[in-house]
């Protein structure tokens, strides 16, 4: 079942978790991304908060899988930092290969937090954000089509 972020922002906790867990790992992926945070998920103010972490924290990642490494796109003026590893490896959601996004030996602000993803629509990507072992935000990534 191929989704669209905006389809992802209307959607539950529930809903999420269980495309989650029902979408295959895809391939790790390579370039710029577009970031979305889901915050407060089936609510009115998903759309509101995802629209202001974008502008003001967030805007995305750029990966380099040759390098087996992430950067974030953070602040007003994308800059890329907080550097994470990435490779596959088993979902603490539910034990299931994913996409590992592991800060706990390339940040100093973010060494707590692991992300998850996988690929729920061609170069479309849902992630689960971990502080610890505790699970905080889902979040969306778009990549634009091969050209």
């Amino acid at each position: 079942m191929a989704v669209t972020v905006p389809e992802m922002l209307k959607m539950s906790q529930t809903q999420l978790d269980d495309l989650f867990t029902q979408s295959p790992v895809g391939e790790i992926p390579s370039g710029e991304a577009r970031g979305t945070a889901i915050v407060a998920p089936g609510t009115t103010y998903t759309q509101d908060i995802a629209n202001f972490i974008n502008h003001f924290a967030w805007q995305g990642k750029v990966f380099d899988p040759s390098k087996g490494v992430l950067r974030n796109k953070i602040l007003p003026f994308g800059l890329n930092a907080i550097i994470a590893k990435v490779y596959k490896g088993q979902s603490w959601m539910d034990k299931n290969e994913c996409i590992v996004l592991d800060y706990s030996e390339t940040s100093l602000l973010a060494h707590w937090i692991r992300d998850e993803i996988r690929e729920v629509a061609p170069r479309t990507y849902l992630g689960k954000v971990y502080l610890g072992k505790k699970r905080l935000i889902d979040f969306a990534l778009e990549f634009p089509a091969d050209t």
